[in-house]
């Protein structure tokens, strides 16, 4: 009998060519900030630590990567980045369900991400801007927010938010 993988636990093949996988080890983590450096998003506050972070290979090269900061029945969304190379072929969006996915299973009732300028794209996705007031009342112990909140930039930022709806088991 086969089973569904969790959304954070297996390799999943994606389209034959690309691999999804969790980023569990501080290698991986090493990874991920990489790719974020790459692509210019600031990674200082990444931690394994109440995350969940997935990395996208394609050959075995890192092109992608997504992270799930958890809270109480909520999650942030972040550091959703594609090498420019890689986008265009859905990885984004693979990333993000796992990330939804993974929510949804941890039994969240939203999902919240800071995106000064891929609104639209979220908003394909389902989201709706919020004040950036909520996402810091909804999520305030989330490493991201800590660092907004501490460093000063969270009030320069746009917040989005998923209400996710509860599935009927």
């Amino acid at each position: 009998m086969t089973t569904a993988p969790h959304p954070h636990t297996t390799d999943t093949d994606l389209f034959g060519h690309t691999e999804l996988r969790a980023a569990s080890t501080p290698a991986d983590l090493d990874v991920v900030r990489a790719l974020l450096d790459e692509v210019g998003l600031h990674y200082a506050s990444t931690t394994l630590a109440g995350s969940t972070y997935w990395l996208a290979y394609e050959g075995g090269r890192p092109v992608g990567t997504v992270g799930l900061e958890h809270g109480d029945g909520a999650s942030l969304l972040r550091s959703a980045a594609v090498l420019p190379g890689a986008r265009g072929e859905g990885l984004g969006r693979a990333l993000a369900r796992s990330a939804l996915t993974l929510a949804t299973l941890r039994g969240d009732r939203a999902v919240y991400l800071f995106s000064s300028d891929a609104g639209a794209y979220w908003q394909r996705l389902g989201f709706e801007e919020v004040a950036v007031t909520d996402l810091a009342a909804a999520l305030p112990d989330v490493p991201q927010v800590v660092s907004g909140v501490t460093k000063g930039w969270i009030h320069e930022e746009r917040a989005w938010k998923l209400t996710l709806t509860e599935v009927d088991a």
